[in-house]
């Protein structure tokens, strides 16, 4: 029997590989997407580590390219979706029962298949399928996903290692029990790697999970499906199910088995499934964890003094790469009217030197938006600027859905603090700038603080010292990633655990040890070594 005590130490972030001209990854990387463009692969549902086939199919098509097919998917009826339910209550309890070290074995293998072995292919699907560059894909697909399992192994090994106090005549321990029942994962398109995390910090703990993958990431988040099967998670431990999002929460929902939903998206998505949950309340056994990932409409404070070359690199960066389509992205600015046309003209000379087009063309800095969908609602606010008079087009505007969901990156800047496009979310590749007085920091900063209903993400730029920090007090709540001087994206695992509260979701930071806090619960056991065997305190005697 194996009966020593491992303890996990916190990893090394997974290395950002370059991929410069003729370097070995780069080969690699082109090869496969040469494969890939050139292959229509079909994509079945796994219940209980079968692949099975509907026959009520649909298409993943490239965003920069909608005409060309990458896939042909299968769909989840009701049958199916209930077949998954009870692959994952079967297969609970062996996989609760394993011993927590096996888990992490099967962790850390996930993450070597995906740095080592399949590291172009996952990259591969990754830029064609969502419209990623190279970098935002190495970052997401590989490393971020890589970085969640390891870090995840340390984090829980100090959960388990966590035990209370015993004294003379007992022995007190704490047992992390998984959930009594499954967790739903319900994951996004824009990030490879949260769509792995959302499965496998409940399976680290011990949990089963029933998969809802986006449409628009189908290809990616297959092949990862076929990565944990091949490290080893056991059958009906991890559940795939692309298919319609609402007909599967309902039935998912209704079920007295669910424990939990780990959930990245929409608020409307996230705010139904909870009303659900609330629906249901007395059917299940437990009440379920619901952690949640929602929107943002993140910001960047500029205060009076702030580097103006910083600040337009910060602020193209954060709100255009991946074509706006981070739940971190920046878009709404407020700046002081002093070091605006400065960071205007850095801005624009930026517009006019990133290239747009497909990702397999390395020298393109914006790609497509995900669909047609969600190309049409941004346009639809970019028009609206555009017949405003409060508004005005600072550089882009432009768009084109005939070959690739494209639309120019877009700068729009308002006389009105509250327009529309300071306060709602857009999910896409537009940044909206109020040019403030600056001798009204504090009023602006209330402004700042108010307007949105979210708190995930914000920067504060400036070079005051005091300043920066009487910002950063008062904006304590609209951010649960704050940045200083620096882009209010690019979270990275172990250094910058990330998610925010308010609109945002339950602030539960993937990436830390509290998000998989949330996929236990703890049992106290206590033992007592000689019983009494009188009922009567000493004074009574």
């Amino acid at each position: 029997m194996n009966n020593s005590i491992y303890n996990f130490k916190l990893p090394e972030n997974e290395p950002v590989l370059g991929y410069l001209s003729g370097s070995p990854e780069r080969i690699s990387l082109e090869k496969e997407i040469e494969r890939q463009s050139s292959t229509t692969i079909e994509i079945p549902l796994i219940i209980g580590g079968k692949k099975i086939f509907t026959g009520n199919t649909g298409k993943v098509v490239m965003p920069h390219k909608h005409s060309h097919t990458l896939a042909i998917y299968h769909k989840a009826g009701e049958k199916e979706i209930k077949m998954a339910i009870d692959a994952a209550k079967s297969a609970h309890n062996d996989w609760n029962s394993q011993n927590w070290t096996t888990r992490a074995s099967i962790m850390l293998k996930i993450a070597d298949l995906i740095t080592v072995k399949y590291r172009a292919k996952l990259n591969a699907a990754t830029m064609l399928g969502q419209s990623k560059n190279i970098y935002q894909s190495e970052i997401d697909a590989v490393c971020e996903t890589a970085d969640f399992l390891r870090f995840n192994v340390s984090f829980a090994s100090e959960i388990y290692k966590t035990q209370p106090l015993s004294s003379f005549n007992q022995l007190n321990r704490m047992e992390y029990r998984a959930l009594e029942g499954i967790v739903f994962a319900v994951s996004p398109f824009n990030f490879t790697s949260i769509a792995s995390n959302l499965n496998m910090s409940p399976v680290m703990m011990g949990n089963s999970t029933i998969w809802k993958p986006a449409t628009t990431a189908l290809l990616s988040n297959y092949y990862l499906m076929e990565i944990f099967i091949e490290a080893g998670i056991p059958p009906g431990v991890v559940n795939f199910l692309p298919g319609s999002g609402a007909k599967i929460g309902s039935i998912i929902t209704s079920s007295s088995d669910l424990a939990g939903i780990h959930f990245t998206g929409s608020n409307n998505t996230f705010n139904s499934l909870w009303k659900s949950v609330a629906n249901n309340l007395e059917n299940y056994k437990s009440y379920p964890r619901l952690v949640g990932e929602t929107g943002g409409k993140d910001f960047i404070f500029v205060l009076p003094g702030a580097n103006a070359d910083e600040v337009a690199a910060g602020a193209y960066s954060g709100a255009f790469e991946y074509q706006g389509q981070k739940c971190s992205a920046a878009s709404r600015m407020y700046i002081p009217e002093s070091i605006w046309e400065s960071v205007k003209i850095d801005m624009i000379e930026f517009s006019q030197s990133a290239k747009m087009g497909g990702p397999e063309n390395p020298l393109n800095f914006v790609n497509a938006v995900i669909d047609e969908a969600s190309f049409d609602n941004i346009v639809s606010y970019i028009e609206y600027a555009k017949n405003s008079d409060k508004a005005e087009i600072v550089f882009g505007g432009t768009y084109d859905k005939s070959t690739g969901y494209f639309i120019s990156p877009t700068m729009i800047k308002t006389s009105d603090p509250h327009f529309k496009t300071m306060e709602e979310e857009i999910f896409g590749p537009v940044l909206t700038a109020y040019v403030y007085d600056d001798s009204e920091v504090e009023q602006t900063l209330d402004l700042c603080n108010t307007t949105s209903p979210y708190g995930l993400t914000g920067a504060v730029f400036g070079n005051d010292r005091m300043e920066v920090v009487k910002a950063c007090s008062k904006l304590q709540y609209a951010a649960g990633n704050f940045y200083i001087n620096d882009k209010p994206t690019g979270a990275v695992v172990g250094k910058q655990p990330f998610g925010g509260s308010r609109g945002s979701g339950t602030n539960d930071k993937a990436g830390g040890e509290f998000n998989l806090i949330r996929w236990v619960s703890p049992r106290t056991v206590k033992e007592t070594f000689i019983p009494p065997k009188d009922i009567l305190y000493g004074y009574m005697k």
